[in-house]
């Protein structure tokens, strides 16, 4: 019984050694079979693959977002850019490379070499660009020619395309490449040395959202870094789109209204805040900035006297002249200093201590109430009525209108103007207020400043019954097939400190300065539309008290801004307009043409209904 268990036991572990065995010729003939096929059949190819180093990674750079207006019209794009670039590696011999490749683009060897020393030789085995977007010739010449020049590639690349070229210019913005501390920042993760981001208007704001993700190929190139095959793609993925809130046609008009003309024209719509129209004159061609604008270019924008980098809607700063008289006129009723039935004379100046302070209508005005005051712009019943409140009571309701501080659109550099105070002119200058200075503010000179924008915020708000709106530019941002991805609300900041019935009686004055028989703007009436609206004709130097100058006889740059603010149609308002005119002497004659032909453009169809003739607010509780 003993004998026959071993005998089973042995021919148990002899069928054991038997099978592993086999298993293990079996792996080894595996092992046998794949090194004959990497050493005999494919053995080749990886000899030049580890000889020559032919397989590397390139980086794919995204497609910015795309910038539609509110109707989806195209205003900025991409266009395919070629870029020389060379890879040291494969350029030998360099000199001789260098030498061929002089000869096509036109620069020296010495030029070309320069550009590979600034990188300090850190892109090796890395394309590094030597001509940025070359032309349709240079690149047929350099394709005709790429056996003669070893490790020269053309890299096609996306770069942006301002269709309509200085069209919302400072509105839109431009690239620029992106510098080393930005780089370090860690705020933008999917950019890369030589990349371009945002550097104004909304290409900064928004950079976040256009600014795409880099994708790659792993390249299979021969020893001349010419590329065989690719052997692995990552797709870069694109920025979202933005659909702004600007009309485009609306745009256009603007800008040719404003021709040769230095000044701004902002519109809005007073039911959101939104921008239909931001037009800064004059402006500039964004496309100069792609890959670098030269310094020639740079030079004469710098020194071109008109300020063409600043976008003058938001950054530049005016006197508000006798638009502001609505402030005045609010803060009167709001305070109970003046009422609808109120009456001052206007004998054409007024008497403040030993001075005269005139009215700009060298008889007067006579016996004039404050709807009469705004529709005359009474210069008079003004600086009575400033009298009567103080300069820290004006500033209260300037302030409260949204004057004096930044209005929070989404555009760097705004600038916040100035309603000065009694305490400010302390900090300020070491001087207390003067009484007289306060007559020179109640009509928008002095030291008060404004920015066209703010003046759009201010007199929306008096067109809509009191709510002041963030001025809206983007409406909401989308993905490369149109869904919506992020909707950008309209955002209610604030509302003006008056009543209604106060806010009936200014709105009243303001329809009358258009519809008035001695209204100041009289001449813009349109026969479909109603518009109500304020000029102002702000002065570019101090003067005396009374001291009269011949407009026709000074210097250009030392003649009067034109101002127009208004709405329309008076009341249900669509659109509020403010128009600065830089040294356009009269807003009546210069600025407030320029809102007629706006309103007009934006309504364009007859049929629009006429308004009805405000009511006389006097009885409005």
């Amino acid at each position: 019984m003993g004998t026959i268990n071993k005998n089973s036991d042995r021919e148990w572990i002899k069928h054991r050694y038997v099978v592993a065995s086999m298993c293990i010729v079996f792996v080894f003939s595996v092992l046998l079979l794949r090194l004959v096929y990497l050493q005999m059949i494919r053995g080749e190819e990886y000899r030049r693959l580890s000889m020559t180093n032919c397989v590397r990674l390139k980086s794919i750079k995204s497609s910015r977002g795309l910038i539609y207006d509110r109707n989806r019209i195209l205003l900025v794009d991409n266009r395919p850019a070629f870029d020389l670039t060379i890879v040291l590696e494969d350029a030998k011999p360099l000199k001789q490379t260098l030498d061929h490749l002089a000869e096509l683009t036109g620069d020296s060897c010495e030029d070309l070499t320069a550009i590979i020393e600034k990188e300090g030789g850190a892109a090796f085995y890395k394309p590094l660009v030597l001509k940025r977007d070359i032309t349709r010739d240079l690149l047929a010449a350099i394709e005709a020619h790429q056996f003669d020049l070893p490790g020269i590639h053309i890299d096609i690349e996306p770069s942006r395309n301002y269709i309509h070229k200085k069209t919302a210019a400072h509105l839109i913005g431009y690239l620029g490449e992106i510098n080393k501390d930005e780089l370090d920042s860690g705020k933008f993760p999917n950019v890369r040395s030589g990349d371009s981001i945002g550097r104004y208007g909304v290409e900064k704001s928004f950079e976040a959202d256009l600014q795409g993700k880099r994708g790659g190929h792993q390249l299979e190139v021969d020893v001349n870094g010419r590329v065989i095959k690719i052997l692995k793609t990552v797709e870069p993925v694109s920025g979202n789109d933005l659909v702004m809130t600007i009309d485009l046609p609306l745009q256009q008009k603007a800008e040719g209204l404003l021709g040769e003309n230095d000044g701004a024209v902002v519109a809005l719509d007073p039911s959101n805040g939104d921008v239909l129209v931001m037009a800064s004159s004059p402006s500039f061609d964004q496309n100069d900035f792609i890959g670098g604008i030269s310094s020639k270019k740079w030079q004469v924008l710098r020194d071109d006297p008109g300020r063409p980098m600043n976008n003058k809607a938001i950054q530049a700063e005016y006197p508000p002249a006798s638009t502001y008289k609505i402030i005045t006129a609010l803060a009167g009723l709001e305070e109970k200093v003046i009422d609808r039935n109120s009456t001052f004379f206007c004998p054409g100046f007024y008497k403040f201590g030993n001075r005269r302070y005139h009215c700009w209508s060298k008889y007067g005005h006579g016996t004039i109430n404050v709807v009469d005051a705004i529709a005359q712009s009474c210069d008079v019943f003004f600086y009575q009525t400033g009298e009567k409140l103080g300069v820290d009571a004006l500033a209260k309701y300037a302030q409260g209108s949204g004057l004096g501080r930044l209005t929070g659109i989404r555009l760097a550099h705004e600038r916040p103007g100035l309603i000065p105070t009694s305490a400010w002119k302390k900090q300020r200058f070491k001087e207390p207020w003067q009484a007289g200075e306060t007559l020179s503010i109640s009509i928008g000179q002095g030291f008060n400043l404004v920015t066209p924008l703010q003046m759009a915020v201010f007199i929306s708000a008096v067109g809509n019954n009191g709510t002041l709106y963030r001025p809206r530019l983007v409406k909401s941002v989308q993905d490369a097939k149109g869904q919506v991805i992020r909707e950008i609300e309209p955002e209610i900041t604030g509302g003006l400190p008056a009543s209604k019935k106060n806010l009936a009686i200014v709105r009243q004055g303001l329809l009358e300065v258009v519809h008035g028989n001695r209204g100041t703007a009289r001449q813009i009436r349109l026969p479909d539309v109603q518009i109500a609206g304020k000029t102002g004709t702000a002065q570019v130097f101090s003067r005396k008290a009374g001291e009269k100058f011949d407009n026709k006889k000074l210097k250009r740059t030392l003649q009067d801004h034109a101002w127009f603010v208004c709405y329309a149609p008076a009341q249900d308002p669509k659109i509020a307009i403010a128009v600065i005119i830089e040294h356009g002497e009269h807003g009546s004659s210069a600025a407030a043409p320029v809102a007629q032909e706006l309103i007009h453009a934006y309504f364009g169809d007859p049929e629009v209904p006429t308004a009805v003739v405000e009511e006389d607010p006097a009885h409005v509780e």
